[in-house]
């Protein structure tokens, strides 16, 4: 076959850093522990999840990270609130989404070296290529969707449109890994694409009847889903 494979960014190529969130909210004199932050993820995903799967909030990343931090931080709603407004304002120069996820790097450049085309397809904030360029992969995609720059963002079939128009081949043939249900899954297939649904939160979940869909908890498991699916250079 000759596959696509594209790939959500955040929480799928790279993670959020939770040191550097505790560094950035210490500059605001809240002190919060980078695994009080961790502890705290979980919950503040699955409201994202709920925010992005009823499509009625405007600003999710907002949401999120307000009850990350209310969470985290044991403040008030309102600084929690006043605290994500600053993040975001800062957000394009200092990215809290930083951290590698080990081995993903590695399975794109697999990918790449045997021909499949790949590239990033992202709900993100308008400035992730530049990030790319500062943490050494700017290089490594043949596309990179961004839905801040688009006005599209997942899970409107749309965007999964826009990476074919960018990297050639068919809906049939194209393949997106992401840890949002809500987005990537359920964009990924509506758009006709199959979809890998990456992470430990979708390791913890029972598969449903869709043999357009697997789940994988970390770049071992994605490479085994696309491999499974004939993609070429998926496996070491």
């Amino acid at each position: 076959m000759t596959a696509t494979v594209t790939f959500d960014a955040g929480q799928t190529l790279i993670e959020l850093d939770h040191a550097l969130l505790a560094t950035r909210l210490a500059e605001k004199g809240v002190a919060v522990a980078a695994s009080a932050i961790a502890a705290a993820q979980p919950a503040a995903w699955q409201q994202y999840e709920a925010m992005v799967r009823d499509g009625g909030h405007d600003r999710p990343w907002h949401a999120f990270m307000a009850r990350l931090i209310g969470a985290a931080a044991a403040v008030t709603p309102a600084r929690a609130d006043a605290l994500a407004g600053w993040l975001w304002t800062e957000q394009p120069t200092r990215n809290l989404w930083r951290r590698p996820i080990p081995g993903m790097i590695e399975l794109v450049r697999r990918l790449r070296e045997r021909g499949v085309a790949v590239g990033v397809i992202s709900n993100s904030e308008g400035r992730l290529a530049e990030l790319f360029v500062e943490i050494g992969w700017a290089d490594e995609f043949d596309a990179v969707l961004d839905s801040a720059r688009l006005g599209i963002a997942k899970p409107d079939p749309r965007i999964f449109a826009a990476a074919l128009d960018q990297l050639g081949g068919r809906a049939e043939d194209a393949i997106h890994v992401g840890d949002s249900r809500a987005a990537d899954v359920d964009g990924a297939r509506a758009a006709g694409w199959r979809a890998i649904w990456f992470g430990p939160t979708a390791a913890a979940t029972p598969a449903w009847g869709d043999d357009g869909v697997a789940i994988a908890a970390d770049a071992d498991g994605c490479a085994a889903a696309l491999a499974g699916w004939g993609v070429p250079g998926a496996r070491g």
